[in-house]
């Protein structure tokens, strides 16, 4: 999984898998799901990502134990 701030285009990506994109769609405003090959999510993207997350240049990981 990577994490990818563009501040040119201020827009934050979560690749979840490093496919090719088949198909995408923008589920809300903003918010645009990216589908490979076999219909799973490969990514998500969103746009105008600085008015909506508090630091766009930071990011926090956490691993949770398994129950």
């Amino acid at each position: 999984m990577k994490v990818i701030y563009d501040a040119e285009t201020d827009t934050l990506s979560l690749i979840l898998q490093n496919k090719p994109v088949i198909e995408s769609d923008e589920r809300s405003e903003g918010i645009i799901f990216d589908y490979g090959q076999d219909g799973r999510v490969i990514s998500i993207e969103m746009l105008d990502a600085s008015e909506n997350i508090a630091e766009p240049y930071g990011i926090s990981y956490e691993l949770k134990k398994a129950s």
